[in-house]
């Protein structure tokens, strides 16, 4: 599980160079924006602080010029929190606009100038997505659950480590909504179970089940799709060697679980 996030937080982060060259593989998953999407990576810092104070007046080119520029970073995040790209699309957009409408407050938070934006946009395109969770009313969670109910597989780390990052990808997108809202916040965004019972609306037990049926489901999908170094059949954990953290314990306790154990 380790090196599964740290795949999907790399091609999230701020510092991530993108590839100027996009595989087969993300053509058909995104769709080959190259044409018009610039590489935010290639901005300098005194150009995107020139765009930013010009967006501040509502200059449209400069609107225009940073979306395109950022708008490969912006989707990577909406596409995590939904399995439509009409959805995706309506949140990367719905994000831009509150951008470009709090723009002028903005402030880099520290030197690296573009790197500071980026991490700005990222938090607004998270909390759109939320809302967008928010007001869709089909979506429902999983109740509290005993801890005696979650059991995972063993060999699961070898089955997240050795796949690609559109597959992690089309394996998080097919989560059921609640628990992919809930996987996302925490095991990505970092969101501890407290922040995201408060953001969602549900109790911090709630949060806990879907995060660890989430695990459990992902588990699932990846030996499904046959790619487990290993030829041998998954074998039940011992429930009683898998444990839920105390409120408020952060996300650092999922690194260091064995293999195949989820205890966040």
């Amino acid at each position: 599980m380790k090196m599964f996030l740290n795949c999907i937080r790399m091609h999230i982060s701020p510092s991530y160079k993108q590839p100027k060259a996009m595989t087969k593989g993300a053509r058909e998953v995104e769709g080959d924006h190259s044409s018009v999407t610039e590489q935010w990576n290639l901005l300098q810092a005194d150009e995107l602080t020139m765009l930013i104070e010009r967006c501040a007046l509502n200059d449209r080119h400069s609107q225009k010029k940073i979306y395109y520029s950022f708008y490969g970073y912006a989707m990577s995040i909406c596409r995590r929190y939904t399995s439509s790209h009409d959805d995706s699309i309506e949140i990367l957009n719905d994000g831009f606009l509150k951008i470009f409408k709090e723009v002028h407050h903005y402030k880099p938070a520290y030197a690296d100038v573009i790197a500071s934006f980026a991490g700005w946009l990222r938090k607004i395109m998270i909390y759109t997505a939320i809302d967008h969770f928010r007001r869709n009313s089909k979506y429902r969670f999983t109740t509290e659950i005993d801890d005696g109910m979650i059991q995972l597989s063993a060999g699961g780390e070898d089955a997240l480590d050795s796949i690609s990052y559109e597959e992690m990808l089309r394996s998080v997108q097919e989560l059921t909504p609640g628990y992919r809202t809930v996987f996302n916040l925490f095991a990505i965004e970092g969101f501890t179970h407290e922040e995201i019972s408060n953001q969602l609306g549900i109790s911090i037990g709630t949060s806990k089940s879907n995060l660890a049926r989430a695990r459990r489901q992902l588990q699932k999908k990846l030996f499904e799709q046959n790619r487990v170094r290993s030829t041998e059949a998954p074998q039940e954990m011992d429930s009683s060697k898998i444990f839920l953290p105390e409120d408020g314990q952060k996300e650092e306790c999922a690194l260091d679980c064995p293999a195949g154990i989820s205890c966040c």
